[in-house]
């Protein structure tokens, strides 16, 4: 016998294959006991959640709906064995539960307490029949567990969606195409300027040169203590990939310490049209579109 097989039968020890008869047979009762006693089970287990200090963001009130839907809902996956059932609920319960600040943790928590709670109560139940008490608990936790995982990973991909959603929400705001006036953009950048983030910069850029068919951007990086190599490359690829979509790129508010690094670590200057501040940004940014030109016209006349 090789030692594929060895460890496969050492497996199969460990883990016997329940019939599916004997669950067929056995499920059904394991649902109506823990619907008969549902009372006093959800007590026992939100005590249970009480003294673990899970749940502590919501209200009473909420922990006590949550919890009775919690507990029908898996019951009733144990009834079913509907894992879609059981993920399309998760998933509703992680967005009700994520904004109140109820963490990982705590859901996984509460999922593995109310197995135990459960298990106990059919430990009580069938104590006496030891051999059915093992046919009851092989048909039981096989299905605890699916359920408990499903849950798990319901609410990690839901807060990680959420999570995902804030920082898109964070970087736009942090990072704004504002249109001036016609064809002339302006972005303001204010705090770190990271590769990630100078990504996401480039990305809103010529999305707003598309769609605002700018033909000068004026980049400000004022608020931007600092840039490292990375990132001042990925600056002057902006300014390439702007001026292959039609637009000319002015940056304003450099500091002293950006330019020195600039220097330093050998940017092509002549590729990226620098102006001082801000408001000198802009005005040569109306010359470049003629603006300047208009005014002058207007009060001559």
């Amino acid at each position: 016998m090789d030692e594929d097989s060895t460890v496969a039968e050492d497996v199969s020890a460990d883990f016997p294959t329940l019939d599916r008869r004997d669950e067929d047979q056995l499920l059904p009762q394991l649902v109506a006991h823990l619907r008969e006693h549902r009372t006093k089970l959800r007590q026992e287990w939100a005590s249970r959640i009480q003294d673990a200090h899970l749940l502590h963001a919501m209200t009473p009130q909420e922990m006590s709906a949550e919890t009775t839907s919690v507990y029908d809902n898996y019951v009733e996956v144990l009834e079913t064995g509907s894992v879609e059932a059981l993920q399309h609920y998760a998933r509703d319960l992680s967005e009700r539960i994520i904004p109140r600040g109820v963490e990982t943790h705590e859901v996984v928590g509460i999922v593995l307490l109310l197995r135990d709670v459960l298990a106990r109560s059919l430990f009580e139940k069938y104590q006496r029949d030891f051999a059915l008490l093992n046919r009851v608990l092989d048909a039981y936790e096989p299905a605890a567990n699916r359920i408990a995982n499903t849950v798990a990973v319901s609410f990690v991909e839901e807060r990680e969606r959420v999570i995902r959603q804030q920082q898109d929400a964070i970087r736009e705001l942090s990072t704004p195409v504002l249109p001036v006036r016609e064809r002339l953009l302006i972005l303001p950048i204010i705090g770190v300027l990271d590769s990630e983030r100078a990504r996401q910069l480039t990305e809103q850029l010529l999305t707003g040169i598309r769609t605002h068919r700018a033909k000068v951007v004026v980049i400000d990086i004022t608020g931007a203590p600092d840039v490292d190599e990375a990132v001042a490359n990925h600056l002057v690829q902006t300014v390439d990939a702007s001026r292959l979509m039609g637009a000319s790129v002015i940056i304003t508010g450099l500091s002293p310490k950006i330019a020195q690094t600039l220097v330093t670590i050998g940017v092509d200057l002549s590729k990226m049209n620098t102006i001082g501040d801000l408001q000198g940004g802009l005005e040569e940014a109306e010359r470049l579109l003629g603006y300047s030109a208009t005014r002058q016209d207007s009060t001559a006349g």
